[in-house]
């Protein structure tokens, strides 16, 4: 089972350049709130790069509201004035690339508020979804196979049953980065995933029986370990 997710950061500057270049021709093409951009395949030839990495960038100004797709329609400019979307987008363009120590502060901040709303809002199709996570996880492991995807699905789970659209967003976000940098780090080792079966269990039970504070507390356990091994990372 793959991820599905809102955008891929394995290539920044690649990313970062098709923005500049969509903005470009939105300037040189003097399009106005409402007016179409060329398709993927178009912009693809156009850029020299692949209709993914279009799709990617589209998704990016679409998330800060500068672009807005719509399904067998197109890809539109948002109602906002040009000079402000340059400026939106020179403000993105100087986003740096999060380092790994702070998404990890970002998803444990995250996980903590949204285990606790899904503890209090989740349906019984929500459990579901969870318990499914939960399994796949624990068969990759026991099978002594990498699940890393399996462990962030069970945590994308979770935040999907938080009722929460702006938090499951904010996961979605920066879920790639951390599977990139999990890979490069080697965060995942067999005795952390063998214990995180057991933890993922905790968790889905607080979920189960509604309770946000032990959820909450069964959650910072599971992220204890990732905290300080994040601490002790020597980058290079």
């Amino acid at each position: 089972m793959k991820l599905e997710i809102l955008t891929k950061n394995d290539n920044w500057t690649v990313q970062n350049k098709i923005i500049s270049d969509i903005r470009d021709l939105i300037n040189y093409k003097n399009l106005e709130p409402g007016e179409k951009l060329p398709s993927e395949r178009k912009l693809s030839e156009k850029f020299g790069v692949s209709r993914g990495n279009v799709r990617e960038a589209i998704q990016k100004l679409e998330f800060y509201g500068l672009l807005k797709s719509i399904p067998q329609s197109g890809t539109f400019v948002a109602n906002i004035g040009v000079i402000a979307m340059n400026g939106m987008i020179e403000d993105i363009l100087r986003l740096e690339k999060p380092e790994f120590k702070s998404l990890v502060e970002t998803r444990i901040l995250l996980e903590l508020k949204t285990v606790k709303l899904a503890a209090l809002r989740r349906t019984e199709d929500d459990l579901i979804k969870i318990e499914n996570a939960m399994q796949a996880f624990e068969a990759k492991v026991l099978n002594g196979e990498d699940a890393v995807q399996e462990d962030l699905l069970f945590h994308l789970a979770i935040a999907k049953a938080s009722g929460n659209s702006t938090m499951n967003t904010f996961m979605l976000i920066i879920t790639p980065e951390i599977i990139t940098n999990f890979e490069k780090y080697h965060v995942c080792d067999e005795d952390r995933s063998m214990r995180g079966i057991g933890e993922h269990k905790d968790i889905y039970e607080a979920i189960k029986e509604q309770n946000p504070q032990l959820a909450k507390e069964k959650m910072k356990l599971h992220f204890k370990l990732l905290y300080q091994y994040c601490y002790n990372i020597i980058e290079v």
